[in-house]
């Protein structure tokens, strides 16, 4: 088991025990569902139906220079770029690639995964953010206030985890559709993992990779 993080804790993931030729990025969720009401008459009106609805969490990550800058956003699709998403699901590079979209948080685990060879990351890249947003959050009425077991893990090359935060649990994140969750970050020839917790109302990343452009 790892380190649990809180907001705004560091840790130095350049250790001996750890092999950090491949890191993934894991994150899980499970929906909260509202207990049904009505009994019989509520079941025949539907009652309970708004927890089936499905909640499809995005992970993201930025790749930032030592300006902390997307450098390359690629076509107008952001195909090909430094940001990797669901559209864009491997990196020019090679060394970073999100390994499917799961819509609907079913399943035990890590329910999307970003996977970066850090050690072979070209050098350019300084610091790696993740973030995870709800898609058509806003559309379907739906925030992180809204979502159970929400965490996001390090696990290096030996599958040995390294560190877990908990996304859930804090009422900040209510009415909330994007975050900001943790970073990866050079420092003194080696990485660190930041978990960040930075809350953002906007459910599509688009408008959070505007400060970094």
């Amino acid at each position: 088991m790892g380190i649990n993080l809180q907001k705004g804790q560091t840790i130095n993931l350049e250790k001996s025990q750890y092999d950090l030729s491949t890191v993934t990025i894991g994150l899980g969720w499970d929906v909260r569902k509202p207990p049904r009401s009505g009994g019989f008459l509520g079941g025949l009106l539907g009652g309970g139906s708004a927890g089936e609805v499905e909640y499809d969490l995005d992970a993201v990550a930025f790749l930032l220079n030592q300006n902390d800058k997307v450098a390359n956003t690629g076509d107008q699709r952001l195909n090909g770029g430094d940001v990797i998403f669901f559209n864009n699901l491997r990196h020019p590079s090679g060394h970073i690639w999100l390994t499917g979209d799961n819509r609907t948080g079913a399943g035990d685990g890590d329910d999307e995964q970003i996977v970066v060879h850090l050690n072979a990351l070209p050098p350019q890249y300084h610091k790696i953010l993740f973030l995870v947003c709800i898609y058509q959050g806003t559309q379907n009425n739906q925030h992180f206030g809204m979502i159970d077991n929400a965490f996001i893990r390090a696990v290096d090359a030996r599958g040995q985890e390294m560190v877990r935060f908990s996304l859930s649990g804090d009422a900040s994140y209510t009415n909330k559709r994007s975050l900001a969750f943790a970073e990866v970050y050079r420092r003194e020839g080696g990485w660190k993992f930041r978990a960040l917790g930075n809350s953002h109302d906007a459910d599509n990343f688009v408008e959070i990779l505007r400060s970094y452009v």
